[in-house]
């Protein structure tokens, strides 16, 4: 593990009507303003530094794509991978917080290989289980890793480039497919339902229904619209509600409904906005009480940065100057406007811009029973 300097820059505050432009937010990842804290905001920080749980994050530093872990409030981030000649992505970490699955990128353009990887949380043990793998995510218990092999030989770097659904066994090293694998294309960003019966994704043109969010039968091959616009689902704790990206600018969570075999997604009760930058990457933290995401402006990445794609700033890969990772509490309700919050409302994880995506709490093992 490896402490990166450029990680370890103090946290700005959410200033009250204070609107990002996309320059505005280019410049900040030049010159960062050191703003003092409000007593609220560290109130808010105060919660988060109190907790036992970690965010673990992708992140490009000095031309290389590495997964970094930080304390709940951004402190004490540390490099897990640290490796210049590979590109780590994704992390997913499984329920007991102890192991870390990711992908890793090798090669350049079309020759690119995305392999899935698992690690302890402490970045000890790693170790390659499949390549050409995508969009990797636990089961309950921890015993396997699904994930969605890629579609063809030859690397794109987009969304949904998927083909099946396939589980592997991390006693055995065997691979067994989904019931439903053969019917199950251009998924992405899938993962399980704490009871296990259901696993949540985002089908982008594939399977006859154009783009979806949908819950597919974990053991059976049944698949339900929620009839919810959007992308990139991610389940409660407690699996009573969702949290999604509804569109680029707006996050919302929402009550789900899943004890029937017809889910339904009730009223929203929380959205997230932002007109001016996009969020994206949502979830939630251990206990349900908290949500992070990725905030930044638009763009289609920057392929002369090598190790980097040319797709929108969302998606795997892709160089994302000013985005950062922020959390804000689950148990509000109504609309949050993040170009006019205040600093008790929101807490920035990353400040530095350096194309911080994909959030994932876990548990610290080391603090277990606290």
């Amino acid at each position: 593990m490896h402490r990166d300097p450029s990680h370890s820059i103090p946290a700005n505050a959410f200033g009250s009507n204070r609107r990002w432009s996309a320059a505005g937010v280019l410049a900040a990842v030049l010159l960062v303003c050191v703003l003092p804290k409000t007593a609220a905001q560290a109130t808010l920080r105060a919660r988060l530094r109190a907790l036992p749980f970690k965010i673990a994050y992708e992140s490009y530093v000095h031309g290389n794509w590495d997964i970094y872990v930080a304390n709940a409030d951004g402190s004490a981030p540390v490099n897990l991978t640290a490796t210049p000649d590979q590109n780590e992505h994704y992390p997913q970490i499984s329920r007991d917080g102890r192991q870390i699955c990711f992908v890793s990128d090798t090669g350049e353009g079309r020759q690119v290989i995305r392999s899935l990887y698992v690690m302890d949380t402490d970045g000890r043990h790693r170790r390659k289980l499949a390549d050409r793998a995508r969009q990797p995510f636990w089961t309950q218990a921890g015993e396997a890793i699904g994930y969605l092999p890629q579609l063809y030989p030859i690397f794109r770097p987009n969304d949904g480039y998927t083909d099946g659904m396939v589980f592997y066994s991390l006693a055995t090293g065997k691979t067994t497919p989904h019931p439903a694998s053969a019917k199950l294309h251009q998924l992405y960003n899938p993962s399980f339902d704490p009871g296990g019966r259901w696993i949540a994704a985002t089908v982008h043109g594939g399977m006859g229904i154009g783009h979806a969010i949908i819950l597919i039968a974990a053991r059976g091959t049944r698949f339900v619209k929620l009839n919810i616009p959007g992308c990139r689902p991610c389940l409660s704790p407690d699996g009573k509600e969702i949290a999604w990206g509804a569109s680029d600018h707006e996050l919302v969570v929402a009550p789900l409904d899943m004890s029937s075999d017809h889910p339904q997604v009730g009223p929203w009760r929380l959205r997230i906005t932002d007109a001016t930058n996009k969020v994206y990457h949502v979830d939630w933290s251990p206990d349900g009480h908290f949500l992070s995401f990725s905030r930044g402006p638009n763009g289609e990445g920057d392929p002369n940065r090598v190790g980097t794609y040319q797709v929108p700033n969302e998606m795997i890969g892709a160089y994302a100057p000013g985005w950062n990772i922020a959390v804000v509490a689950a148990d509000r309700t109504g609309t949050l406007d993040l170009n006019h919050v205040s600093s008790a409302e929101v807490v920035e994880v990353t400040t530095n811009g350096c194309s911080n995506k994909e959030p994932a709490w876990f548990r610290d093992p080391s603090r277990d029973g606290q």
